[in-house]
């Protein structure tokens, strides 16, 4: 597998134009299967300012890296080892009183800095987040931890569930509960400096949600959920022909027979399948390019190999490349189009593929230091 990062550093161009405030490359799921490391590197030369992550583990692993920029983690059980985030220099997203606690006591009693929090309000997803009713003790139990000296609140956050659907009509409710959210904050004396609610869709299609930050993740390696932007696929997977077979008409192919040719056919294997990421619910639709042309997937998708079939007289050899998944400049199928014919997401696509192939990646660029604010 192959990742084009400057594809990811033009991606991060055209979002960065979009907002007058700071963006925030999430790099959740090894960036989105594209390699968290090299993209956060790639974001933060072109444009990001901040990285976000969801598990505490993710912020260490950048950290470990060299990588000095802002960092968010924002989705953590009440029990992960805050004291090493907060030692690395980790912002925590707190959800809850409990989270709260957890991380002010990780803080200790203030003789060293301060944990750095952005209190996470749900806004209507009924997912990660503080309750609309739970909202308010936690930012007062927020005031009076950072009052102790253990807790500085930097941020407030957010998340949008229509966002997907482009534009600003239907983020109306849920931009409404994130600014009386931001109202009940400032009520109990909170001044977060970072005010974050919209993701790609909504950096991409609704100004009215960018307040002081965005965070972009899926856009970053060329997927604009909400289909309003030309962004470049970052995500290149190959296969070599592994043999090559002339079969007669009414030769079944793969587990159950699910494909029987109907001419005399060359078949070429492919040593991928669903454990290299590629979704077997494809199966009966897929494509590949090989030999300068799309050619269909014929049978089941196996565990790690698929078989193509080349026509009549195909001058395919084994050593000869496929193009498995392609960014779509050579014509190859792109993770949009596997997304399509499995009747899933491109995300789930993207970070599958990113899991178990190797990788060679282009441009490795460098990150600006470090420095809190």
């Amino acid at each position: 597998m192959r990742v084009d990062l400057d594809s990811v550093a033009a991606n991060c161009r055209v979002l960065a134009a979009q907002v007058r405030g700071d963006l925030m490359a999430v790099v959740k799921a090894d960036g989105f299967g594209h390699g968290a490391v090299d993209v956060a590197r790639t974001a933060l030369a072109s444009g990001a300012t901040w990285l976000g992550v969801t598990a505490l583990s993710e912020a260490l692993t950048l950290r470990d890296a060299g990588l000095r920029a802002p960092v968010l983690s924002w989705l953590n059980p009440v029990g992960a080892d805050f004291g090493a985030g907060v030692r690395a220099g980790v912002d925590l997203a707190v959800p809850s009183v409990a989270h709260l606690a957890a991380v002010a006591g990780a803080a200790g009693d203030g003789r060293s800095a301060p944990a750095r929090v952005h209190l996470h309000l749900d806004t209507g997803l009924a997912r990660d987040g503080a309750a609309p009713e739970e909202w308010p003790a936690l930012c007062r139990a927020a005031r009076s931890a950072e009052l102790d000296g253990r807790v500085q609140v930097v941020g407030v956050m957010g998340h949008l569930a229509l966002a997907d659907l482009g534009g600003p009509a239907p983020n109306a409710a849920g931009r409404a509960a994130f600014d009386h959210g931001l109202d009940v904050a400032r009520a109990a004396g909170l001044r977060p400096r970072h005010r974050h609610l919209a993701a790609t869709a909504a950096t991409l299609t609704d100004p009215a949600a960018h307040h002081t930050m965005v965070r972009v993740g899926a856009g970053l390696v060329g997927i604009d959920p909400s289909g309003s932007t030309a962004l470049h696929p970052a995500l290149t997977l190959t296969a070599p022909v592994v043999s090559v077979r002339q079969v007669p008409a009414g030769t079944g192919v793969g587990y159950g027979h699910a494909w029987t040719s109907s001419r005399a056919t060359t078949l070429a294997l492919l040593p991928v399948g669903y454990a290299d990421g590629l979704p077997r619910a494809a199966t009966g639709r897929s494509e590949v390019l090989l030999g300068g042309r799309r050619h269909p997937v014929v049978g089941r998708i196996s565990m790690d190999q698929l078989v193509v079939d080349l026509g009549p007289g195909s001058p395919v050899r084994p050593g000869d490349t496929a193009t498995v998944v392609g960014t779509g400049d050579d014509g190859a199928p792109t993770a949009a189009e596997w997304a399509r014919w499995a009747q899933a997401l491109e995300h789930e696509v993207v970070t599958g593929l990113g899991s178990a192939p190797p990788r060679v990646r282009r441009r490795v660029t460098t990150h600006p230091t470090w420095s809190p604010s």
